[in-house]
């Protein structure tokens, strides 16, 4: 009989990246990212004081996963909740990175004890997410994410699917509205792992 499914993103839900993400910016580019704005592309360059063009956030972007991923750091609880969780549903970490960056991800994610299937994906997580439930049978899933796009994306093309909107930078979450099309906004583990686990019961 198939089991629940837990669809999870990564960055900023089970490893920190914003943090670490503008420390490299300081450090490597004398670039300055805006915390406070909420925005994932909010930077400004120190010597200039002007605002980082977004067709050079997606390089820099880029560099930071090609060769700083070792920075980043395991979400306090994510660990704790996914052992609890995959006792009772499988799990898959969906990631919007590239296919050449599936290994390194499978890899890092392994170093902090996460040992789930990944799936890579570009653009909107709706359509993946609907064959990912579709492949596994799932009778029910949850969909967790820190970016409200995908979001309204699971909604449109799974609306099927339990949606979790975490952001657990605190200092992004701060700033960061719940996502609209989200059934519920939870930003740590214990009570995003109790939630998730009562939607499971609830469809059993």
């Amino acid at each position: 009989m198939a089991r629940p499914l837990l669809i999870t993103d990564c960055d900023e839900v089970l490893l920190h990246m914003v943090a670490h993400f503008a420390a490299w910016l300081d450090e490597e580019h004398n670039v300055h990212f805006d915390f406070e704005s909420g925005q994932f592309d909010a930077m400004t360059d120190r010597r200039s004081g002007a605002v980082v063009p977004i067709d050079n956030v997606w390089p820099l972007l880029d560099a930071f996963f090609r060769g700083e991923m070792h920075r980043q750091t395991l979400v306090p609880g994510a660990l704790d909740a996914l052992t609890r969780i995959g006792e009772v549903a499988d799990i898959v970490v969906l990631t919007n990175l590239g296919g050449e960056a599936h290994g390194w991800r499978v890899e890092q994610l392994a170093g902090h004890g996460i040992r789930h299937e990944v799936v890579c994906n570009q653009g909107g997580k709706g359509r993946p997410v609907s064959e990912i439930v579709e492949r596994y049978g799932a009778p029910t899933a949850v969909f967790i994410d820190d970016l409200a796009v995908h979001h309204a994306s699971v909604a449109r093309h799974a609306p099927q699917v339990w949606r979790l909107h975490m952001v657990a930078e605190p200092r992004l979450a701060a700033a960061v509205p719940r996502a609209p099309e989200a059934h519920a906004r939870i930003d740590d583990w214990p009570a995003a792992c109790q939630w998730i686990l009562e939607r499971f019961e609830e469809q059993a």
